[in-house]
């Protein structure tokens, strides 16, 4: 049984961010997730998550970065976004349970970059941009390569930042979402639901959190 959600705004030296925290009755960690550079908590992969995990024990924190709560439409600059994601962090880790960082796309790329600093127990990258689309060589391997604790990747097997097979050997783990595109989105062909593609994922996001132990 999960509980409703509530949010709770923090003040963070990049502005106003937001938390919606959807809880477990009786929980063993936090998962904070916060979106990518182009959309909210509203994306499919967030709310399958928050839909699934309470009922395991985990507390979904879905991130809104300042950007998002203002009214902007554009991200601001990755060191702006690490900013925010500090100032957020001791409301996440208020709970006093392990807390895993997270996010989509350039969330995943925040929650790479800060996770030893901020004491993370690990990092779920979902739609990690491994490359801007059409150009390989500009790489960012070096973010998630260098998490420093256990990571996961969730990528869309079309995804035009970085297909599953052009990711670099590393210590962390990756699952695939047959057919899927940046968002998870699925065509008629893959012979995938937007329900099962979803069920794939937070299948692979739990059995991952248990393995942790």
């Amino acid at each position: 049984m999960s509980r409703q959600p509530r949010t709770q705004n923090v003040t963070t030296d990049a502005g106003e961010a937001r938390i919606t925290w959807v809880a477990a009755a009786e929980p063993r960690l936090v998962l904070a997730v916060s979106h990518g550079a182009g959309g909210g908590i509203e994306a499919r992969d967030l709310k399958a998550l928050a839909a699934a995990l309470p009922g395991h024990g985990v507390t979904v924190a879905l991130v809104e970065q300042p950007w998002r709560v203002a009214g902007k439409k554009v991200a601001p600059a990755p060191k702006t976004l690490d900013t925010g994601w500090r100032g957020l962090w001791p409301a996440l880790a208020a709970p006093g349970l392990p807390v895993i960082a997270g996010g989509r796309s350039a969330g995943a790329r925040v929650a790479c970059r800060t996770a030893t600093e901020l004491g993370a127990v690990a990092v779920l990258a979902l739609s990690f941009p491994l490359h801007p689309p059409g150009k390989p060589e500009k790489s960012r391997a070096d973010e998630l390569l260098g998490t420093g604790v256990p990571t996961l990747v969730v990528q869309g097997g079309n995804d035009p930042f970085g297909k599953p097979g052009e990711f670099p050997p590393g210590s962390y783990t990756l699952a695939e979402v047959p057919d899927g595109d940046h968002g998870f989105a699925v065509p008629k062909r893959s012979g995938l639901t937007e329900e099962q593609a979803m069920g794939i994922l937070t299948e692979a996001v739990t059995g991952w959190l248990t393995s942790l132990g």
